[in-house]
């Protein structure tokens, strides 16, 4: 009998086509938030923000972000249930890594007389900001984490999911430009049930390299 965590990555795909009938239950999506909160992310920096398109008039505008390319992904955003974008800080500084220091110590992980030592983690961010202060190849890969865990969390939930590079980062920056305040989305997921009569990819087995061809124990 199969692991329940493998069963759960077995079950999990691509949604390619979402019931626009059903919608999320709240109690679902609040485990989905509080999963994306507790994502792992480098020196704890959380260089992210997760935006949730649930309404229709967010997803009229979300909509209108597909004007110019990835038509493909459009019809996604009106009929999954809600659309959650992946933004990061293009520009995190020390400033930014100051309020994650002083959660810490608000929460008792970090005694207050450690502060200052607890920037020495700070080095790995100025390792990944070039020479303009843009840290984004760094802060975007954070975001990929977070997406990580949501997809497994989604899984054991029984909800369906599709991960949307395809998405046009310059429009969505203009049209939730206030939402977004600086950060910058790169990648969107779908979230809901998919169409039991036209999501072909539903049922077609699944295919990943063999083990031996991806793990190697030394």
């Amino acid at each position: 009998m199969a692991h329940p965590i493998i069963t759960d990555l077995e079950n999990r795909y691509t949604a390619k086509r979402y019931d626009a009938s059903k919608r999320i239950p709240q109690q679902d999506l609040d485990v989905i938030y509080e999963a994306l909160r507790l994502s792992a992310s480098s020196i704890n920096s959380q260089p992210w923000k997760f935006i949730v398109i649930e309404s229709d008039e967010a997803k009229q505008r979300m909509h209108d972000t597909f004007a110019i390319k990835h038509q493909f992904n459009q019809p996604h955003v009106k009929s999954a249930s809600h659309v959650i974008l992946f933004a990061h800080n293009p520009r995190y500084t020390k400033e930014d890594y100051a309020k994650v220091v002083d959660k810490g110590i608000e929460d008792g992980r970090t005694p207050k007389e450690q502060r200052d030592s607890a920037f020495g983690a700070f080095a790995f961010v100025e390792l990944n900001t070039d020479e303009n202060g843009d840290t984004s190849t760094w802060t975007k890969s954070q975001t990929y984490l977070a997406l990580g865990n949501a997809l497994h969390v989604l899984a054991r939930l029984g909800i369906d999911s599709t991960t949307m590079e395809g998405v046009d980062s310059e429009l969505i920056g203009d049209i939730f430009a206030e939402e977004l305040d600086g950060y910058v989305c790169n990648v969107a997921l779908a979230i809901g049930y998919h169409h039991k009569e036209e999501d072909y990819n539903a049922n077609l087995p699944k295919s990943r390299l063999d083990l031996d061809k991806v793990v190697k124990v030394l």
